[in-house]
């Protein structure tokens, strides 16, 4: 397949488009600096520059295509959610998301599939009641947020294309992401819970989200919402207890919820809520995850040689 990455360069775009290339696709990333690309990534994939939101010789890459994966978004954790910083996340994603889906209006051979990104926080904070694809949308920014997000995705339908909306939950890999943050105290034993520690940490490893990728690009009856992380989602106490363990360190001091309202304002609450999320559309489609359960999903990240 042809297939084009937008924001093909980062934590989780960078691992896709190597595996996508490595299983015979050609791949062509939308990069803003693709000077900066990590030499893996160059040499194995086409990189076309582009700034994400404004139109320029970029929208040629998308002519003749089959897939298009849209990651885009300013990472949605580096800084406190002042006006500015959640415009420049609106932008991101909706206006990104927008601009993508104009350039395929105008396209004589427009690709079959749109794989966009979104996130589990699109539920808003829940309690322990499992949430399915079915469930309605949260009411905080960041549910707002992934709405219209998928909003501007959906317009895409009526040019003909599978839309798949792929709601992410944490991610786990080795060199990046929430759980690089988290080892750092655990690992000079003063690693603990997040408070109140009952709320819901729904994660998938990496190499599982990046096979769900491939997975909806090769099963044509699957499209709409997909929530994209594993079957064994635990509470934030149960995680910090395991994330211990595997690294054989203690899980004794917990972080207050006032602290982190004091440091990160509003953005406190990617930490302190969570959501339930059961990856009900994969597994009824027959997706098998390599990593199922938390712990050797952690053992195979953090052991790993």
């Amino acid at each position: 397949m042809k297939i084009v990455v937008a924001g093909g360069t980062g934590f989780i775009g960078r691992p896709l488009c190597r595996s996508l290339a490595l299983h015979g696709h050609h791949v062509t990333v939308l990069s803003r600096s693709p000077a900066l690309a990590h030499p893996s990534l160059v040499s194995a994939v086409t990189l076309v520059e582009w700034d994400g939101t404004t139109r320029g010789p970029w929208e040629r890459a998308l002519e003749g295509t089959d897939a298009l994966i849209n990651l885009s978004g300013e990472p949605i954790a580096e800084g406190r959610w002042t006006a500015a910083r959640k415009q420049a996340l609106r932008e991101s994603r909706v206006g990104t998301t927008r601009l993508l889906v104009q350039t395929l209006s105008r396209l004589s051979s427009k690709p079959r599939i749109l794989i966009n990104a979104s996130a589990i926080g699109y539920y808003g904070p829940r309690d322990s009641t499992p949430v399915t694809e079915e469930a309605p949308p949260g009411s905080d920014f960041l549910a707002d947020l992934c709405v219209h997000w998928e909003q501007e995705a959906m317009q895409a339908e009526a040019l003909g294309l599978r839309v798949l909306r792929l709601r992410i939950g944490i991610v786990l890999g080795e060199d990046g992401g929430v759980l690089l943050r988290m080892t750092a105290p655990f690992r000079y034993f003063l690693g603990g819970p997040i408070s109140p520690g009952h709320q819901w940490v729904s994660w998938i490893h990496r190499q599982d989200l990046i096979g769900l990728v491939q997975w909806a690009l090769a099963h044509s009856t699957i499209s709409g919402a997909v929530n994209g992380v594993a079957p064994g989602a635990v509470t934030m106490r149960e995680f910090c207890r395991t994330l211990g363990r595997v690294l054989g360190r203690p899980s004794w001091l917990p972080v207050p919820e006032l602290a982190l309202r004091l440091m990160l304002g509003e953005l406190s609450t990617l930490l302190t809520t969570g959501q339930r999320v059961e990856p009900s559309k994969a597994l009824r489609g027959g997706f098998v995850f390599q990593y199922a359960s938390l712990e050797p999903a952690l053992k195979g990240i953090l052991r790993a040689p």
